[in-house]
């Protein structure tokens, strides 16, 4: 470890290697591991050691189901790494994922333009710099222009990425929309394509969120992901692993949040558009 390189955290859970050198693992299982996060790496250490270089990931996905191995899983980060795509899942999946995005952006210098909207009127904004700090509630920019911007994870509505002319020069800008003083601002952000890449996922995380804005338990998840991977209602039992009681409550549930509709009385379901939102959030481009 450099001596500018920090520990972040320190955990356990589990690995999968579902792509290796752009061939995708059918038969590839979990390997249970010590997962150690720093500023600069991912570090799995289970009977061989690998480690994921932060700034050589090109794309993080939720969802990456290669098998069923992948698929029973209910929640953990793809992480695309050149022709290799491997699976993490750490026994905490909450805090990982705010501890990698603390990772990989905080202190990370990048283009901001804010307010870019306020109140829904064009402001005359300029871009100028500002450097990032990751919390769990929300994502801290202090600008150079002395401004500190806050922006809600729990806030945040709209979010939409375009390509813009920044100094010459094209960049993939991050355009969202959260609350300021009760009056809602848009602010836009761009940097290199490593902080582009996990800022737009964090975002886009907790806008789904905050859209589905649903209370699910993870077997509940687990159910709606099952369904979203093609599975019967009537494998759902065996499939999670809870009793059909158990099963038919969840539906029950899921029926009254208007996450699943009835396809056939009591025998056969459907994801709604709800309910596929939610699926989102834990399934990546594949």
């Amino acid at each position: 470890m450099s001596n500018t390189e920090k520990k972040i955290a320190d955990t356990q859970g589990k690995y999968l290697l579902a792509v290796s050198q752009g061939q995708r693992l059918t038969d590839a299982e979990w390997q249970n591991c010590r997962i150690i996060l720093t500023t600069e790496r991912i570090a799995l250490m289970a009977d061989d050691k690998r480690q994921i270089a932060l700034d050589e990931i090109d794309r993080i996905a939720d969802r990456f189901d290669v098998n069923q191995q992948s698929a029973g899983v209910s929640e953990y980060v793809g992480f695309h790494v050149g022709e290799d795509v491997i699976l993490v899942s750490a026994s905490n999946h909450a805090e990982f994922e705010t501890d990698f995005y603390r990772a990989s952006l905080n202190g990370a210098v990048i283009r901001v333009q804010h307010p870019a909207l306020k109140g829904g009127v064009v402001q005359n904004a300029e871009w100028t710099k500002g450097r990032l700090k990751v919390s769990d509630e929300a994502l801290q920019v202090a600008m150079a222009d002395g401004q500190a911007v806050t922006i809600d994870r729990a806030d945040i509505g709209d979010l939409s990425v375009d390509d813009k002319q920044i100094n010459g020069e094209e960049r993939s800008v991050i355009q969202v929309e959260h609350s300021e003083e009760d009056i809602s601002v848009e602010t836009h952000l761009a940097g290199d394509e490593f902080y582009a890449t996990v800022l737009q996922v964090m975002l886009e995380e907790s806008a789904e969120q905050n859209r589905a804005d649903l209370d699910l338990s993870s077997t509940e998840k687990r159910v709606i992901m099952a369904l979203h991977s093609g599975v019967s209602p009537f494998d759902i039992p065996n499939f999670v692993g809870i009793d059909v009681e158990k099963t038919e409550a969840i539906f029950d549930r899921l029926i009254e949040l208007d996450v699943i509709s009835v396809v056939r009385e009591r025998t056969e379901v459907n994801l709604t558009t709800k309910g596929r939102r939610v699926a989102g959030e834990r399934m990546g481009e594949q």
